[in-house]
């Protein structure tokens, strides 16, 4: 307003001049706005090509590893499962399988190691390991493999283990539980005191079967526990088979039980005591070790890293409650 009557009483050449000078100041400040503004945009785009670019080359070599490379020289080709044995990670079969492949089609690798350290998991990738390791000893019968055995090789680990010529363990690593378990939990007691009732439609008897929230027929019982018990006769017969006249069987063997890596070599779970070292400069005979192990691509890892897998995580664990487990 103050501006308004100022203007008023100025002579109509003075308004002119203001008005003038105040358009090349607003033109002035847009066009150094705009500047500002572009240089912005071109460093966020510098930025982020930079970035992608950081990315690119570390997913490259992250996929790439040693195994890669070539006029690697007689060598031992090292293969490690570490932590469960799921449809993910290091002991998928996703991961293990093309690794193993690679290893034995390798014409440089004199042999194949796999290090061990798994409390088991899926008896559905630990079989499908085994197999393809059967496979593999029969089309390249000169190479062999052997399991080294970490802290833990149980269940499932112990299923992939027995595929192997010949298992090397620690005198205090643990070994064995060869058995299968399903478990979940019943909230039905809790349900009826708290007096919450548990509206589930289906569509077949057993369609709701091993739901935590609805009573569990004795006929379900005997249906899982008959499933559980087909499981543990293919876990032992794959046992049987992989290690032969070797096994010192006892009652407690296939229990579920295990022990320690000393008295495991005793009962011929296991073979001997040795490291990945010792297997590739005594057993092989080519100290060179080259790794095969499948890793974990970055974009996995940085999802990781910024807790984008707790939910996937979740979605997983709901999804395999209740499924059979080497465990």
């Amino acid at each position: 307003m103050d501006d308004l009557l100022l203007n008023s009483k100025l002579p109509e050449q003075d308004r002119a001049g203001t008005t003038w000078e105040r358009e090349l100041l607003e033109k002035l400040a847009m066009e150094t706005l705009k500047e500002q503004r572009l240089k912005r945009r071109w460093g966020i785009f510098f930025k982020f090509a930079f970035l992608a670019l950081v990315v690119a080359s570390l997913y490259h070599f992250s996929e790439y590893g040693t195994a890669e490379m070539e006029n690697l020289g007689h060598h031992t080709a090292l293969i490690e499962i570490e932590g469960s044995i799921e449809s993910e990670g290091s002991g998928s079969a996703n991961s293990v399988i093309p690794a193993l492949n690679r290893a034995f089609s390798d014409a440089g690798s004199v042999g194949v190691v796999v290090r061990i350290n798994s409390p088991g998991g899926s008896p559905v990738q630990a079989g499908m390991i085994n197999d393809e390791i059967g496979r593999l000893r029969k089309e390249y019968p000169q190479k062999k493999l052997y399991v080294v055995v970490d802290e833990i090789c149980a269940s499932g680990g112990y299923y992939i283990a027995a595929a192997a010529d010949k298992i090397y363990v620690n005198k205090a690593s643990v070994v064995g539980s060869i058995g299968v378990l399903m478990d979940g939990f019943g909230f039905t007691t809790l349900m009826d005191k708290v007096g919450i009732e548990r509206r589930l439609m289906t569509a077949g008897e057993n369609k709701g079967f091993m739901d935590p929230f609805s009573p569990q027929t004795e006929k379900q019982k005997v249906f899982s526990q008959s499933m559980l018990n087909d499981i543990h006769e293919q876990f032992i017969d794959t046992v049987r088979r992989g290690r032969g006249k070797r096994l010192k069987e006892t009652p407690e063997m296939f229990s579920g039980l295990f022990w320690i890596g000393s008295k495991a070599v005793e009962m011929g779970l296991a073979d001997d005591f040795g490291t990945i070292d010792t297997v590739a400069r005594d057993v092989i005979k080519a100290e060179n070790i080259v790794d095969y192990t499948q890793k974990e691509g970055l974009p996995e890892r940085v999802l990781k890293k910024f807790g984008a897998s707790v939910g996937q995580g979740a979605i997983k664990a709901l999804s395999k409650t209740n499924l059979p487990s080497l465990r």
